[in-house]
């Protein structure tokens, strides 16, 4: 599994003109399953994203976790961050999850948030989404499990 975080003073995900997931600072997660990812790679993931320290502490030096400020987390489905782009001019999606699988491993990602973190907004899967984004920073890191 891949997540592209970006350290965010607010982050909104809208389908059809609707608001489904908002946050205020923390972290914006896009969320990419591949084929071969299982539950403890999701429950990695999410650890990883806890306790990932991009947060500035009392010094102004990233040493702070999502955990540690209690902010935002907001988890957005997004397939496209799997794909193969080292050749030609299309991209490969054949390393991406079934939608099935990546809705169940994505869907458990969530639900392990909200045990773990008060403050987990979320998209929806495989819905056409507008995700707006103030980044801080701008920090943005990409995470593997």
């Amino acid at each position: 599994m891949k997540a592209l975080i970006q350290r965010v003073r607010h982050a909104r995900v809208e389908v059809d003109g609707e608001v489904v997931g908002a946050i205020d600072a923390g972290l914006l997660a896009f969320i990419g399953v591949e084929r071969e990812d299982d539950p403890s790679r999701a429950a990695r993931l999410l650890e990883r994203l806890l306790g990932y320290r991009v947060f500035a502490d009392e010094n102004g030096r990233m040493n702070r976790s999502l955990a540690d400020v209690e902010g935002g987390l907001l988890l957005v489905s997004q397939f496209t961050l799997v794909a193969d782009t080292q050749s030609g001019m299309r991209p490969s999606f054949s390393s991406a999850a079934p939608p099935e699988k990546g809705r169940e491993l994505f869907e458990l990602m969530l639900t392990l948030a909200r045990e773990r973190h008060s403050n987990v907004g979320c998209g929806r899967f495989g819905a056409d989404m507008q995700v707006s984004l103030l980044n801080d920073g701008p920090v943005t890191f990409l995470l593997e499990s």
